[in-house]
């Protein structure tokens, strides 16, 4: 995303390309190209070309901190008519939904889906569509973390988080923090650019006193904490289990329905040498939105973005049905 510059032609236009991982922006340009997507059925094969809107920065927006080891830019699939998946979707006449699911192991492959409400299967013949869970998206009134758009309505996904649950006891939060007000601040919004959810302070503290708590009442160990985590546990006194380490099961209460999105030890829990920790960072008294939820927690579970009908749908966990972000099945797609 960026504010267009002056010195546009047909094809391209000074631009500021603004990176969403450090809210920085960089002069490039814009530009038009083709742009083709493989198929699930077949990888090999590509689908029809798109003309696509692409923005190129100069050679020094490689020095911008945050992005991701090796990455060379940013594919946006926020709800901005010049995102990627907004692009597709209306390159190919279908309406805008996508899926992600995202790998739990920097060796294996995820897997983002275009134009695709389902089915989604992955070995062994297991149809992640049935399993999707949906919620409303909430559109946020201002871009509160988008300096150059911060008058115009969010592109990021909001939603309605209304409480936090351990082992099925309900954490209480101050409700204010999880309303969006009319500037855009507060509220609960996904996020693949941060890496570990980010909690306000009070919200912070809440959740993880009622973890230490849960987490005691199982007898495991407490260690010196690695940043940047505020809680750590000997890994070796920690039993293993299919979804990962055996702690306290967190559940975000989604909604006026109160619906759960469960969270295992495998997304609550990063392994650091010696330890395991709690993946969850204070972000601090006062942040622009309260809950973040970044990509750790979003692994090995399929999220579909139905942006047509402004819902979100998520699977929990795929290690409970035994599969993974890795096992997509594209010869069964």
């Amino acid at each position: 995303m960026g504010k267009p510059g002056p010195g546009c032609s047909n094809d391209t236009c000074a631009y500021f390309p603004e990176n969403p991982v450090t809210g920085k922006g960089g002069m490039g340009l814009i530009l038009t190209d083709k742009f083709a997507l493989p198929t699930a059925k077949n990888p090999s094969q590509f689908g029809p070309a798109s003309q696509i809107v692409l923005s190129c920065t100069d050679k020094f927006s490689k020095n911008y901190p945050g992005l991701a080891r090796g990455s060379t830019g940013l594919a946006t699939l926020g709800r901005f008519n010049y995102s990627l998946s907004a692009q597709i979707s209306r390159g190919s006449s279908a309406p805008w939904i996508f899926a992600l699911c995202l790998p739990s192991s920097s060796n294996a492959s995820g897997i983002a889906l275009f134009n695709s409400a389902g089915p989604y299967n992955f070995s062994p013949k297991i149809d992640a569509s049935e399993l999707l869970t949906y919620i409303p998206l909430i559109l946020g009134p201002r871009g509160s973390d988008t300096q150059s758009f911060y008058s115009l309505k969010s592109p990021d996904y909001y939603i309605g988080l209304t409480s936090f649950r351990v082992n099925d006891k309900v954490v209480l939060l101050n409700q204010t923090l999880l309303a969006i007000d009319e500037n855009g601040l507060g509220g609960t919004k996904l996020s693949t650019s941060k890496p570990y959810t980010v909690l306000q302070s009070s919200i912070f503290k809440a959740k993880t006193d009622a973890f230490v708590k849960e987490s005691d009442a199982l007898n495991l160990t407490r260690v010196k904490p690695v940043a940047p985590f505020s809680v750590c546990y000997a890994a070796d006194k920690i039993s293993r289990t299919r979804v990962g380490p055996a702690v306290p099961v967190i559940d975000l209460v989604l909604g006026k329905d109160k619906v759960l999105w469960r969270i295992h030890g495998s997304n609550s829990m990063v392994r650091m040498k010696n330890e395991w920790c709690l993946g969850f960072v204070d972000g601090g008294d006062a942040p622009k939105t309260s809950i973040v939820i970044g990509g750790h927690q979003l692994e090995d579970n399929l999220v579909q973005f139905d942006v047509e009908r402004e819902r979100l749908g998520f699977s929990s966990s795929l290690l409970l049905r035994r599969t993974n972000c890795a096992n997509f099945d594209f010869k069964l797609n």
